[in-house]
């Protein structure tokens, strides 16, 4: 890798400051640019992303990622505020579809006591973070290779994660089948999505009411930089109690 000629992400402490009430240290500074290049090294041979200037790399990829799970960032974390997911909560986060690494690997330098599994079906990009990973000096974070139903059944998994995040995995009624059976009760689904619709919100409850989920809360922004909007969409797992018929 050309350290030399390779470009700088841009600090934008202020930034995150005044749209996540949080920045990132030293550290996950220089690891945040680290992984900037090691994506657009990665990108030479594997189609990880098409965004690679540092500026739209930082909104895009590094700010997006943390936008979804701003409740969750130290400064925001209050029982009043967030009382529906503190902070102690969260254990283990499962990134669906991760793809090259987002948003799993921004919320695992951000977060370093959340454990964050990176699941892709794609075996190369799951070859390309197991590099990633150990380079960026990071122990938190560990890839798995395999489809989010098969993964599901194994008991190690299924219902096992108190987070799941999916971005640019499919439509909404998708991420949901793929997320909440690796959930556990009382757990919390982060989709990602650019435009959303009141059609798109009924759609989605319609699909999930049998699989134990609902719609808790949809999150509408735009970004910081460029003005793109944005949605995040909130799933919850919720407990469901059949009674069993009198024989």
């Amino acid at each position: 890798m050309n350290q030399i000629t390779m470009p700088m992400l841009p600090q934008m402490n202020d930034l995150w400051q005044k749209t996540l009430n949080w920045q990132p240290d030293e550290s996950q500074q220089q690891k945040f640019q680290l992984l900037y290049e090691l994506i657009v090294e990665g990108n030479r041979s594997l189609n990880l992303t098409r965004i690679t200037e540092p500026m739209e790399f930082w909104e895009k990829h590094l700010w997006d990622s943390l936008r979804g799970i701003t409740r969750l960032l130290p400064a925001n974390n209050s029982a009043e505020k967030n009382s529906e997911l503190p902070l102690d909560s969260v254990h283990k986060v499962i990134d669906i579809g991760t793809g090259g690494g987002f948003p799993g690997l921004p919320i695992a330098i951000a977060l370093p006591h959340l454990s964050v599994t990176l699941l892709d079906s794609t075996r190369k990009k799951i070859t390309f973070l197991e590099t990633v990973v150990p380079s960026l000096g990071i122990e938190n974070a560990a890839t798995l290779l395999g489809r989010s139903d098969e993964i599901a059944r194994q008991p190690q998994h299924k219902q096992a994660y108190d987070l799941a995040v999916l971005r640019a995995v499919g439509a909404a009624p998708l991420c949901a089948k793929s997320a909440l059976p690796l959930l556990k009760n009382g757990g919390l689904a982060v989709l990602y999505r650019g435009n959303w619709t009141v059609e798109e919100e009924t759609e989605l409850q319609r699909a999930i009411e049998h699989l134990g989920g609902t719609v808790e809360s949809v999150e509408a922004f735009t970004t910081p930089t460029s003005q793109g909007a944005r949605h995040c969409v909130y799933l919850r797992k919720v407990v469901q109690q059949f009674e069993r018929p009198v024989r």
